[in-house]
């Protein structure tokens, strides 16, 4: 009796054997981490087995498989559940197989493909799923090889798929394929016609990509070709020429035949390739479809946002640099109000920052962004960016909050200097705020929500109830600062105009001027702490594309204003700019007279503190407060040069 060419390589190890009935095949040699098969004999070629298995083995070396042949037309290799096997070598397959082959080659401890690995194969289906350390396929491990027309690649380590080798194929599944961050070169897979994959944006991707091939390819044809058109001669009988029509005997003999086949004696077949290409292939199926939080546009969305951005965020950075810088290099004391726009200034300058990755992103990946989805939304850029949005967004609140509070106290307690706001108060009530906010913005980064499921890096994840919470709860911490703020207004405006306090009209135009830049900056966070909440709740009543405007447009205004309002504009900054700018030999007219009217007052204040009158000293220390906003503060006559 003959041996069996291929013998089926025992065991799909049966549970009861415990991993211990394992049979060598007689055209090989087995030891206990190898196995190697010897050439078979031409006899045992013609007779063939179609399926050969290596499952659950320990051998830690891959099977040497080069003397084997099969001349079987649907070949089935099977190598699985060999958790020591560590690579596939090259031309691991090399004359193995004349025709197609279906690999099997999952459930391995993979964690190589190595170049020329299936040099000299032709290959239907490979199957390289649950090799959950499969971390590369070399991008060479194709080459010399037919196929694969179907590619399954779940479940692995991959970070990328080799650009070369993958021509042809037809289905590629990449599912809970994590780390498959970017797509190879779409060219290297102008065959794809159903893709399963992990992220909605590579579909996005795939998707745009086909679109544009498709309608390049049939403009370019019906620009090139007649036989293109969709108005065909053909299509339309009483269009074609008379010429075209048979006469004569061998006519009336055509048109008598029953078939073509009577008459030639046998089909004639012809064939035109150029007409094949006029056909419209499949169309490209892709799964998982973009979704509500993912569409498959750019970050921007829009034209005129992308304009915006750069435009707000050059601003927002270029205007608090300069107040940081001012205040810092000032040689005046530090007082409350400065000590407070120095942090305001800070936060201001990091929603900046937050608008400048967004946009350069945005630039970089213009009209491709769904290829870079993932890379950005799950890379450190994107967490860095949301913890700069996140913190600077809610330190600004608490800072204007803390302003409001303390221009409240001070108004209506002006004539009680033993309960003014110091310095070191105010340095308690910040490191509180500090640490707030960090613990605001790192909880993201912590599991809590998350920022990389929208593309501008928002937290807007309210997959679990814990994440529901903190997007609730932050969105109430900006509500209750509104309504902080709104009640030390209206107890300003109460105060200032209770007739029993005199000399209020400096106060008052204060209070009006301050409450309009305080209503301004929070009417622009309305709109979107009001759609955010409803989104919260599970109620959207706009989409991400919509957003995307509030959260360009209103979202920073504020720290782009900011600056210009609180600092920029007043008095007081412009004497400190000038102050260090006359250090460069620049205004240094303008610094004098500033200093000149330094020292006078100065000199005024040390007079009435020194008379010994408590109801005459206590009041200009009063009004000089109100002075570090001079902008805001109407000068007395007697102070006018």
């Amino acid at each position: 009796m003959w041996r069996p060419l291929l013998l089926l390589i025992y065991p799909l190890l049966m549970s009861f054997c415990g991993g211990v009935c394992f049979k060598c095949p007689e055209i090989c040699r087995c030891s206990q981490k190898s196995i190697t098969c010897n050439s078979a004999t031409e006899n045992m070629k013609s007779r063939t087995q179609s399926r050969l298995g290596i499952s659950n083995t320990g051998i830690s070396v891959f099977p040497d498989l080069t003397s084997i042949f099969s001349l079987e037309p649907y070949f089935i290799l099977d190598i699985c559940d060999n958790l020591n096997l560590r690579s596939v070598p090259s031309n691991a397959f090399s004359g193995m197989m004349s025709e197609f082959t279906t690999m099997n080659l999952f459930n391995n401890g993979f964690q190589e493909i190595e170049s020329h690995a299936f040099n000299g194969t032709i290959i239907d289906k490979l199957v390289l799923k649950n090799n959950k350390d499969l971390r590369l396929i070399h991008e060479d491990a194709f080459k010399n090889a037919f196929g694969p027309t179907s590619l399954d690649v779940s479940s692995t380590a991959l970070e990328t798929l080799p650009s070369h080798g993958l021509e042809s194929v037809l289905m590629l599944v990449a599912r809970s394929a994590f780390a498959l961050k970017r797509l190879p070169p779409l060219k290297g897979l102008k065959s794809l016609r159903d893709a399963q994959l992990t992220y909605p944006s590579h579909c996005c991707a795939l998707l745009s990509w086909d679109s544009y091939r498709e309608g390049s390819v049939i403009a370019a044809l019906r620009n090139g070709s007649s036989y293109c058109d969709d108005n065909s001669p053909l299509d339309n009988p009483s269009e074609i020429d008379d010429s075209l029509i048979l006469d004569g005997p061998v006519a009336a003999d055509i048109v008598g035949s029953t078939s073509a086949e009577d008459t030639f004696g046998s089909v004639v077949e012809f064939q035109y390739p150029e007409l094949d290409q006029c056909q419209r292939q499949p169309a490209l199926q892709c799964s998982p479809e973009a979704d509500a939080f993912n569409p498959c546009e750019d970050i921007a969305g829009f034209g005129f946002l992308r304009v915006a951005i750069w435009f707000i965020n050059v601003l927002a950075i270029a205007g608090n640099l300069t107040v940081l810088l001012v205040i810092f290099t000032s040689r005046c004391k530090l007082t409350v109000p400065r000590f407070l726009m120095c942090h305001l200034a800070i936060a201001d300058l990091c929603i900046g920052v937050y608008l400048l990755m967004i946009a350069t992103v945005d630039l970089r990946t213009r009209g491709h962004y769904s290829e870079h989805a993932i890379e950005w939304q799950t890379g450190a850029g994107c967490g860095i960016a949301g913890f700069l949005s996140v913190f600077g967004g809610e330190l600004s609140v608490y800072t204007l909050s803390t302003i409001t509070v303390e221009r409240w106290h001070t108004i209506t307690h002006a004539l009680r200097l033993e309960r003014r706001l110091g310095l070191s108060h105010a340095s308690a009530i910040m490191v509180a705020g500090w640490l707030l906010c960090l613990v605001m913005a790192l909880l993201p980064l912590m599991g809590v929500s998350s920022y990389n499921k929208v593309s501008m890096c928002l937290p807007m994840d309210i997959e679990t109830p814990l994440s529901q919470a903190y997007v609730i709860l932050l969105l109430l911490f900006n509500v209750g600062a509104f309504l902080v703020i709104c009640g030390c207004y209206v107890c300003i405006y109460t105060a200032v105009r209770n007739p029993e306090f005199p000399g209020r009209a400096a106060d008052t135009k204060i209070a009006k001027r301050m409450a309009v830049l305080i209503f301004t900056d929070f009417l622009c966070m309305a709109p979107i702490s009001f759609f955010a909440i409803s989104a919260a709740f599970k109620v959207p009543l706009i989409t991400v594309t919509n957003s995307k405007i509030l959260l360009v447009l209103f979202y920073p205004i504020n720290s782009c204003a900011n600056p210009f309002l609180y600092a920029i504009f007043t008095r007081a900054f412009r004497k400190d700019a000038c102050i260090l700018l006359s250090s460069m030999g620049c205004c240094e007219s303008k610094a004098n007279l500033y200093r000149m009217k330094t020292y006078c007052s100065e000199n005024i204040n040390r007079s009435k503190s020194s008379s010994g009158s408590n109801a005459n000293s206590k009041a200009p220390r009063a009004v000089m407060w109100m002075s570090s906003f001079p902008h805001l503060t109407p000068r007395p006559q007697t102070q006018r040069v």
